[in-house]
């Protein structure tokens, strides 16, 4: 059962990845009225809860992942998704709406390598969190037969 959850919450993050990070974003300033403060401040509001709700399916894959061989390819993809998160939710995440309220307050920021690095990671992060929930149906799979 556990490695089903564990399926399950692996491809409903990545998903919630793909839709947020790699479609709504990019998408909210294409759409008429949005202006940059808008889109920022509806930004701040979305990422801050994906950062909750990837904090929280991140737990239930660790308690999912206890007792299993971690000696392999899930445990390399668990530290990674481990130092991704950690990375993310203290220091880039935190950065980035730091930049976000000074722009919705009128000051004018310097472009910066910050949204790039978030892409980056997030790409990360998405890659690793499909190879991992694929090992994790295919372990469910053998254990069946």
């Amino acid at each position: 059962m556990k490695r089903y959850l564990a399926v399950f919450c692996t491809f409903f993050w990545a998903g919630l990845i793909a839709g947020i990070s790699f479609l709504e974003a990019p998408l909210k300033f294409q759409a008429p009225g949005i202006t940059i403060p808008l889109g920022l401040g509806i930004g701040q509001l979305v990422f801050q809860a994906l950062n909750k709700i990837e904090i929280a399916f991140f737990l239930v894959l660790s308690c999912c992942m206890l007792g299993m061989n971690l000696k392999n390819y899930k445990g390399i993809l668990y530290a990674i998704l481990l130092a991704v998160m950690l990375f993310d939710t203290f220091w880039l995440l935190p950065l980035l709406d730091k930049r976000a309220i000074l722009v919705l307050k009128g000051v004018s920021v310097k472009a910066s390598y910050h949204h790039i690095l978030y892409i980056i990671f997030e790409s990360i992060k998405l890659l690793a969190l499909l190879i991992l929930g694929f090992l994790n149906l295919k372990d469910s799979h053998e254990k069946r037969h």
